[in-house]
This record gives structure tokens, C-alpha cells and sequence, in this order.
């Protein structure tokens, strides 16, 4: 069967997948303009675009290449545009391919928000990512993070390895050095050493030779003296061992060989001497060099030691960081930079819309349900709200089919322009929807981000522009829902997809579910005070409009004319016979009256209409409780319903005397107020005479002569009298035998629901009107009670008239100290400021 537009019983609304929007498009919108302004005709690929959206004129393309019906579903060649009605228009729908995703600003930011119960993320941390601020972990590979922490070591970190390879080639070439020179000093030292050993073989030799030398001369001269000192040696060792004027003789020639020995061995002793310090010279030279070298190493080492212990840290704290990272872990930019230079390869991270997308694509719906049934089921308090609160969600999810990406839009869909009108004002200026302005912000963006993208530009200019393309989107949908609304001409906000479905002038309330009808009229109401309960008086003339089409139909059954036409005129001239079958039309059809706001269900009640004379409709005290209304201005709607089902449903369920008990707690909505309480109260108030004797009261042998002396002004209506009620003699008053007769005494009450109602000798004030209100439906239901609230405000109203009470301000007692604590009030006003003396309480 084919579903016609009137043929269906509900209206669901989901989330859309992106190949169902584009299943919805005829076209991509890609400029953001509407029209051209010179010739008033759409721009092509534009917000108003007629190849996409449908033409203007029914039967005629874009170019005018084709017009007429004969060319009906023909798409020219020419401008692309579909020959056909120009009410298409209203239901074809295009599509903008977004550059980079956006979030659906109703499942991020609504309360609660269904993209973070489901992604079990905070509101807030969930809008840092969507907006650019803070990236998100979007996942782990954990054989990678283990094989990091295996190799995680200080033996196995680069650093350290390269720190040490460094330490060594340094201590290495330290070595080298100080061996070089140890070296080079050892020989250094080893030469001059053999130097001093030849020195002294050379010299020992020439001592000899000398010695020798002399011996000979002192025996070839023997007896003579010594011309001249002779000496041995040369340098520093030379030394005089035959002074001038010796004599030679053999003892001198036998003691010279010894002199010249111990002369030699003075010079092989200073010989030596000068070897051991030139060694010991080299040696504390060598130790000194050394020592700087293993100070030098120490250093290194000590230097090594102190960067390997610092890099320890930094290992131990980049393991722990790793260590502790979890997906859906919000990082910084710095964190962010920091953690994928030390370990880019183990995680995953994102930002913006797209990171959400990447973490709602992987949750499986129906494990995290199980997860949290089992979660709700075993954790208690806090916890288990919220595990409930997310099973919600995830249920709603699986059992609609929808996926939870979404919710995260990569195709946005654009409404008909039929939906966004643009029109001519007098002038020349145009009057446009505030849709193509928000429209046009999210085209605009996203024509730059793509020109960005396609120029390579800087990450954190493409990232900005992502983030404004998100904004202008959460705009569109819903403004001012996050952040600053986006405002027009004149401050005013601009009113998004979601302001025309929401609220009273929403798209639902104004026109789906609340219509304006035909048969319906509104005046200002007043007081109806001899109504009865089901009844309202409704102004002649408003029921004559209302029942117009009722009226003309009778008098055309009723002969009075030939057709509809005729009995119009005699409506419209209002002839006598009209009010006659007026009078019949509206017996059994009774009249719906609203009082806004409709704020619960007696806000609308059925009632049976009177013709009243005026203009003002008429309403039952008792109901005024009901609907919340009063006379001061108030205005009240009368609907008609017009089919019988309509009608028996105002009849057995809407009628005002069927509404007499609230639906909130259960008590009667109908208990007499103001005048009405005021009447009864003097009515059931007694004169007490106490110190009168029972036989000088008044006495009555039954009720109806107590209420013939009323009549006869024999008694007053507050006199204490006696009167004979079930066979005994009662003190009580005229009155309250009077007021006893609007209720149902004695009347036996259905099976089950107790006894009678007994005489009712007390005062009645409205706590008390209510009770026997509320007594009376209990005992006998809706329509006995309805007949006894109406008796009430009968009697009621008319003993308030009877009365005359008036309240003047000599009936308010002054307090006796009043003047002491004005005087009191005015000292403690000048205590408090003493520069005003004449401060008065007022």
C-alpha cells in the first residue's frame, strides 16, 4: 500500500546516516550566495540553486529553453534544471560535503549528553577535544608499549650508549696522550742519563791519563819543586792537586794515584747524584701528569655518571608515562609533542571531531552493554547510576540500528529554500531567513578550510579553521546552545534549525500538534453565578458563528430555505427563525473551553452552552480553581467539536461536573472559595445563648417549621433554636437547618462506601466546604456531588448578598504597643545613623 502523507499513526525522529542524507540531496550546494541581484535568479550551486532545489517557475528551466507542461521531467542541457512544479521546491533538499567532520551539537551538548555517556567522558573534557584545545588518545598498541618498557633500560638507551662510547674515546685519548709523553720523557731522561755516563768515562779517562801523566813528570823531576799548580779534571771537577812550589819526590808520586782515585770517585758519586734527580725529576713529573690524567678521567666518568643518572630519570619518567596512558587520556600540545617524539609508534592520538569519530567507530555496542548490565547490576550507588544512565543510551543505539558515528557529521544536509525564504521588500532590499546567513557561514569556512588544505598550510591555521567550521555548524543547528550566540542586525540572535522546531512557535506546537482552527472563538470571561456546574453562557453572536454551518444545514432540513446559500444569507441577516433553531442545535453539543496555559489536563473542560446576551463568556465559580482563572481580563477559547467521538468524549470524560477531583492529590477542584465560604460562614454561625435553658429556646418539631419561621421572620437566620432531627431535639440555628437542606442527608450511598450523611451542626468554613465536598463524592460520585456544589454556591452567594459584610479599616484592631515599638524602630534607626535625626518609619 502506498503511505500517503495523512496514512501514518507516529512521527520518529533518529540520527541520519551520511549515505541517507545524500540519498535526501539532489545536489551539492558549494557557493554561498542565493541570488543575483541584477537579474533575481538563483546562483548556480548556490544556496537557492534551481538545478538542485527545483525552478522557480512551475513548467520553465533556468535559461528558458523549455517552458510549458509539454516538456514536463525534461532536464536541460543547457542551465541543468529539471522542468516540472515549482513546489518541489519545498521538499527537495541539498547537501554540503564538509571538509573536515563536525560534531551534532544536540548529542554533544545536550543534557545528558548522549555522545559523552556513551563514550563514558566528561561534557567538558569531550568539548576540549571537539574544539581544538586538548588531543585525545585514541589508541594503544600494546606489543609496542611492551617492548618498549623490556627495552627501556638505561643499558639499552641510546643515549646513555652514545654517552658512554663519548666517555671513552676521551679517556681513551687522555691515554694515549699521557703515554706519549711518559714516553718521550722516560727517553728523554734514559739520554741524558747516558750522556752523564759517557761525561764520566770521558773524565775518569782523562783523570788517569793525567795521573799518569804527572807520576811521570814528578819522577823525571824528582828533587825539583813544582813551576806552576797542576790540576786534574775539568769544569766544576777540576781540582788542584799539586800546588806551586812542591816539591817532587817518590812519596808524592806514590800518594797522587790515590788523590786522583778519590777525586774520581767524587766525580762518579756526582755523576750519580745528578742521575738520580734528573730520574726522580722525571718520575714526579710523570706522576703529576699522571694524576691529572686520572683526575681528568674521574671527571668524565663522574660527568657520565651524573648525565647517566639524569637520563635514569628521564627513562624511569617516560616509563611510568607510558605506563599509565590510556585511551581516551587528554593531552596538551606540549604532552602531545613530548610523548610522540619519545614513543610515537605505541599510540595513537587525535583532535577534534575526527578523534571522536575514530573512538565511537570502535565501540561494540552490544559488549559495552553487557558490560554495564553486569556493571548495574553489581556496583551500588553512584557508580550504578551511571552505569544505568549509559546502558540507556547504549541500548537506545542497538535497538534503533543507528551507529553512534553519526553523530558526527561528514555530510550536512540543507533544508528546501521554500523552508528559508528570501523576498522582495519595497525598496529594492531583500528580507531573508536567518537560515541562509548560518547556511552561509558554514559555506564560507568550509570553502577556506579546503582551500587551506589543498595550499599544505600550517597545522595550527588549519586547526583554527576546523574549529570555527565546527562553530558555524553548532550555529546552524542550534544557536547559542554552546557559547556565544551568533547575533544579526540589531543585536538579534539568529534563529537556527532548532529554534524553528522548538518551543510555542516551534514547528511542532505552532503547526503539527496545534493548529489554528475554524470553529473556535475567544473572548474575555465573567462570572456566571446562576450556572449550573456543567453548564457555561456562551454570547449569542459567538455561538451563532460557531455553530454557523450546524445552523444553516437545520434550516435547510427544517424547509425554512431551499439551499446553503440561502440559509447563509439568513445567517448573515440574522432572522428570527435562526435563534429558534440555534436554541436546538446546541442541546446535547457541548463546547470545549481552554484557559492558557494549558498547564495540566482540567486547563480544558467540556461544557453545555447557554446563549448569554454581550460579548463575554460566562463560567461557573466553582471551575475558576480548575483553570486557574480569575476576572480580571482574563480571556478563555471555545473549541467545538465536531464529530460524534469528539463529542462523546466531551461528554463522558471533559464534562466540568465529571472534573471535580484534581488529578495531583486527589482533592476536590471544585470546593467553594471567597464569597460562596463567606456566605456559608454566616449562614452556619450561631448566636450561642448559653445560659438559655433548653425550654426557652424556640422549637420545631421538624425542619420545614424551622424554615417556614425563617420565611416569617419569625427567627433569624443565626438564632439558636431547637428542632426535632432523627427523633431528637438539637440546638442549632435556622441557618444551619437551611444549609443542611442542600446536602445529602440521609441519602444511602452505594454498597460499600459507608454510612449516610448525618446532620451537619458546625460552622463551616472553606477547610470544612471542602471536606463535605470531598465526603459527598466519596459517598455518591460524580453527579450528586456535582448538584450539591452547585446548591452550595447557590445558598452561598445569596447569604453573602443577604449579609452585606463589608471589612473597613475601623474593623482592623490597632495593636495596644503600637507607639512603643514605632519609638523603639526610630531609636534604632538613629543609633544606626545618627546625621539623619528625623528618619521616620513609614
Amino acid at each position: 500500500m502506498t503511505l500517503k502523507l495523512e496514512n501514518f499513526d507516529a512521527l520518529k525522529l533518529s540520527l541520519a546516516s551520511p549515505e541517507t542524507i545524500l540519498s535526501w540531496s539532489h545536489g551539492e550546494v558549494t557557493k554561498p550566495e542565493t541570488i543575483n541581484y541584477r537579474t533575481l535568479k538563483p546562483e548556480r550551486d548556490g544556496l537557492f540553486c534551481e538545478r538542485i532545489f527545483g525552478p522557480q517557475r512551475d513548467w520553465e528551466c533556468h535559461c528558458g529553453k523549455y517552458k510549458r507542461y509539454r516538456y514536463k521531467g525534461i532536464i536541460c542541457d543547457k542551465c541543468g534544471v529539471e522542468v516540472t512544479r515549482s513546489k518541489v521546491r519545498r521538499e527537495r533538499m541539498g547537501h554540503i560535503k564538509l571538509a573536515s567532520p563536525v560534531s551534532h551539537v544536540w548529542y554533544f551538548k545536550g543534557i545528558p549528553s548522549r555522545m559523552g555517556l556513551l563514550l563514558d567522558m566528561s561534557p567538558r573534557n569531550l568539548e576540549k577535544v571537539l574544539y581544538f584545545a586538548n588531543y585525545i588518545v585514541t589508541n594503544i598498541d600494546e606489543d609496542a608499549r611492551k617492548e618498549y618498557l623490556s627495552k627501556s633500560s638505561p643499558q639499552h638507551n641510546d643515549r646513555v650508549i652514545k654517552l658512554q662510547e663519548e666517555r671513552d674515546v676521551a679517556i681513551k685519548e687522555l691515554k694515549d696522550d699521557l703515554d706519549q709523553r711518559v714516553k718521550a720523557k722516560q727517553e728523554d731522561t734514559k739520554t741524558k742519563s747516558k750522556a752523564l755516563e759517557e761525561s764520566l768515562d770521558e773524565t775518569v779517562d782523562a783523570m788517569t791519563s793525567r795521573a799518569k801523566e804527572l807520576v811521570d813528570k814528578i819522577k823525571a823531576q824528582k828533587g825539583k819543586k813544582a813551576a806552576t799548580n797542576f790540576t786534574i779534571g775539568e769544569g766544576d771537577d777540576e781540582q788542584v792537586i799539586i800546588e806551586k812550589g812542591t816539591l817532587f819526590e817518590d812519596k808524592l808520586a806514590r800518594e797522587l794515584p790515590k788523590q786522583v782515585e778519590k777525586k774520581i770517585d767524587q766525580v762518579q758519586a756526582a755523576t750519580k747524584k745528578r742521575q738520580q734527580e734528573l730520574k726522580s725529576k722525571s718520575d714526579e713529573e710523570i706522576a703529576k701528569w699522571r694524576e691529572d690524567y686520572e683526575q681528568k678521567a674521574g671527571t668524565l666518568n663522574d660527568r657520565l655518571k651524573k648525565d647517566t643518572e639524569g637520563l635514569s630519570g628521564d627513562i624511569e619518567s617516560s616509563k611510568t608515562q607510558l605506563d599509565s596512558l590510556y585511551v581516551k587520556q587528554l593531552l596538551s600540545d606540549q604532552e602531545f609533542r613530548e610523548f610522540t617524539e619519545k614513543f610515537g609508534k605505541v599510540f595513537k592520538a587525535g583532535i577534534g571531531a575526527q578523534a571522536i569519530h575514530d573512538l565511537l567507530a570502535r565501540i561494540d555496542l552490544l559488549q559495552e552493554s553487557g558490560i554495564l548490565r553486569e556493571e548495574s547490576k553489581s556496583t551500588s550507588g553512584q557508580k550504578r547510576q551511571k552505569a544505568i544512565k549509559r546502558l540507556k543510551v547504549v541500548e537506545a543505539f542497538r535497538k534503533s540500528g543507528a551507529s553512534a558515528t553519526w553523530m558526527i557529521l561528514d555530510v550536512l544536509p540543507v533544508i528546501p529554500p521554500e523552508l528559508r525564504p528570501m523576498v522582495q521588500l519595497d525598496g529594492g532590499r531583500f528580507a531573508t531567513s536567518d537560515l541562509n546567513d548560518l547556511y552561509r557561514r558554514v559555506i564560507n569556512r568550509n570553502n577556506r578550510l579546503k582551500r587551506l588544505l589543498e595550499l599544505g598550510a600550517p597545522e595550527i591555521i588549519v586547526r583554527n579553521e576546523k574549529r570555527m567550521l565546527q562553530e558555524a555548524v553548532d550555529a546552524l543547528i542550534d544557536n547559542g546552545r554552546r557559547g556565544r550566540a551568533i547575533t544579526g542586525t540589531g543585536n538579534r540572535k539568529l534563529k537556527s534549525l532548532s529554534d524553528m522546531l522548538k518551543g510555542k512557535q516551534g514547528r511542532f506546537r505552532q503547526n503539527l500538534l496545534g493548529k489554528r482552527v475554524d470553529y473556535s472563538g475567544r473572548s474575555v470571561i465573567v462570572v456566571g453565578p446562576e450556572l449550573k456546574l456543567h453548564e457555561c453562557g456562551l454570547p449569542k453572536k459567538m455561538a451563532l458563528e460557531l455553530f454557523k454551518p450546524f445552523v444553516m444545514r437545520e434550516l435547510v432540513s427544517k424547509g425554512y430555505t431551499q439551499n446553503i446559500k440561502s440559509a447563509k444569507r439568513m445567517v448573515e441577516r440574522v432572522r428570527p427563525e435562526v435563534w429558534d433553531v440555534l436554541d436546538e442545535v446546541i442541546k446535547e453539543h457541548p463546547v470545549l473551553l481552554n484557559r492558557a496555559p494549558t498547564l495540566h489536563r482540567l486547563g480544558i473542560q467540556a461544557f453545555m452552552p447557554v446563549l448569554v446576551e454581550g460579548s463575554a463568556i460566562q463560567i461557573h465559580p466553582l471551575v475558576c480553581s480548575a483553570f486557574n482563572a480569575d476576572f480580571d481580563g482574563d480571556q478563555m477559547a471555545v473549541h467545538v467539536p465536531l464529530f460524534s467521538g469528539a463529542i462523546a468524549e466531551a461528554k463522558n470524560l471533559m464534562m466540568s461536573s465529571n472534573n471535580i477531583l484534581s488529578a495531583s492529590d486527589g482533592h476536590p477542584v471544585i470546593s467553594p472559595t471567597q464569597d460562596i465560604v463567606l456566605g456559608t460562614y454566616y449562614l452556619t454561625m450561631v448566636k450561642a445563648t448559653p445560659d438559655v435553658k433548653d425550654q426557652e429556646l424556640p422549637t420545631y418539631g421538624t425542619a420545614e417549621e424551622a424554615l417556614l419561621a425563617l420565611d416569617n421572620k419569625r427567627v433569624h437566620v443565626q438564632q439558636e433554636v431547637r428542632v426535632r432531627i432523627d427523633g431528637k431535639l438539637v440546638r442549632t440555628s435556622p441557618g444551619r437547618v437551611l444549609f443542611n437542606t442542600v446536602l445529602p442527608i440521609g441519602v444511602q450511598p452505594a454498597e460499600g462506601h459507608g454510612e449516610a450523611m448525618v446532620y451537619q451542626n458546625a460552622v463551616f468554613d472553606k477547610k470544612a466546604l471542602r471536606a463535605i465536598v470531598a465526603e459527598c463524592f466519596r459517598l455518591h460520585g460524580n453527579e450528586l456531588t456535582a448538584r450539591v456544589a452547585n446548591d452550595i454556591k447557590r445558598v452561598g452567594f445569596a447569604y453573602a448578598t443577604k449579609a452585606g459584610i463589608t471589612i473597613s479599616a475601623m474593623d482592623i484592631k490597632t495593636p495596644a504597643g503600637k507607639a512603643a515599638i514605632l519609638a523603639g524602630a526610630e531609636k534604632k534607626l538613629g543609633d544606626i545613623d545618627p546625621s539623619m535625626p528625623f528618619t521616620r518609619s513609614s
